[in-house]
């Protein structure tokens, strides 16, 4: 097997593979990338600083990129990074209008959730909705069974699969292994999974059970409201025993969407299903007569949350289309006031 495959590198580009590596660790502006044999510390070029527009240009864990080895150094410089398979992006997390690539080439997003009373259906919509934009498939991985009964457990996920239409939902136990198995099945050779979640649903945990070491640094959740504490500082990409890989990320306080517009149908599908079936075309779902999404929430088909949170969240992918939409708008005007200046600094220079 070629070094790079190892890595599930596909070779539908026509490069050199020799130039070729992937993206394992992303630290600020410090990379870690792998050709499959050696590992190099990276850097971006100037060219490649100088051209980048946003930041979904730059490197992201999982990105397969081009790059200049100095094989003596063990370091490379990153020319640039390949087209991506797939990308999980968020609004970054502040105040500012800026994207935020968590993981890219992935195959499989596990959104991770555990079994205790931190467990949360709306924040698994939102996950599964950015899931589905990504182009990755989505798995609900729920962990901790071990502390669970079997009731509780089924009862658990009777209620995640309301709003996880179609999609598996595992429920694991990383300390004493139940579920591990089922959860490496979705996880062959050569795929790339990433795991999703907040602070202290056991990620890392998960990570070190699957190599049978401590891999990762864990700490206790706090017992009066099950909320975690973060561990994971950075993303990085591990290589599993089966020959898969799977990346792990710090535990996100906020899932701000980025986009989202397409992710809505899949997620919501029972909703939007319903209001296919309404008497008119253009019907607010209020007090129209013949409002198929007024009956299914009457009848109790529907529940009253799932409508609030598929409300909820169009309205702010639309109020983030607006951002986005402004700051491009003045990205373009600040663009050409530079490239007008250039010119006019060109021409006084000329005329000397």
């Amino acid at each position: 097997m070629h070094n790079l495959e190892k890595l599930g590198w596909k070779n539908d580009h026509d490069l050199n593979e020799e130039h070729v590596a992937r993206v394992m660790t992303v630290q600020k502006n410090s990379y870690r990338i792998s050709d499959g044999e050696t590992e190099y510390l990276a850097h971006l070029s100037g060219k490649f600083i100088n051209e980048a527009i946003s930041s979904l240009d730059f490197p992201s864990v999982g990105d397969w990129i081009e790059v200049q080895k100095l094989p003596d150094e063990k370091k490379a410089v990153i020319k640039r990074v390949l087209p991506r398979k797939s990308q999980f992006v968020r609004q970054a997390a502040g105040l500012r209008t800026d994207a935020q690539v968590v993981a890219a080439n992935i195959d499989t997003v596990f959104i991770v959730n555990s079994l205790n009373h931190d467990l949360n259906v709306r924040r698994i919509e939102r996950y599964m909705l950015l899931a589905y934009e990504s182009g990755a498939a989505p798995i609900v991985l729920l962990t901790k069974k071990d502390q669970m009964t079997e009731e509780e457990v089924e009862s658990a996920i009777s209620l995640v699969s309301e709003v996880a239409i179609g999609v598996p939902i595992l429920a694991i136990s990383s300390l004493n292994g139940d579920g591990i198995e089922t959860f490496m099945d979705q996880l062959p050779n050569g795929k790339t999974g990433a795991l999703l979640g907040s602070s202290g649903v056991g990620k890392s945990t998960l990570i070190n059970a699957l190599f049978g070491e401590k891999i990762q640094e864990t700490k206790d959740i706090r017992e009066d409201d099950s909320k975690g504490r973060h561990t994971t500082t950075h993303r990085e990409m591990f290589m599993l025993p089966n020959g898969a890989m799977l990346i792990d990320t710090p535990g996100m306080r906020e899932i701000q969407l980025w986009d989202g517009e397409s992710g809505v149908e899949s997620t919501f599908q029972d909703i939007e299903a319903f209001e296919k079936e309404c008497r008119f075309v253009d019907c607010s779902h209020k007090s129209e007569p013949g409002c198929r999404v007024q009956e299914a929430l009457e009848n109790g088909e529907l529940s009253e949350e799932r409508y609030k949170s598929y409300v909820k969240l169009q309205r702010e992918i639309a109020f983030e289309k607006r951002k986005q939409d402004q700051k491009a708008k003045l990205e373009e005007k600040s663009k050409w006031k530079k490239i007008s200046k250039t010119q006019r600094e060109n021409y006084r220079h000329k005329k000397r």
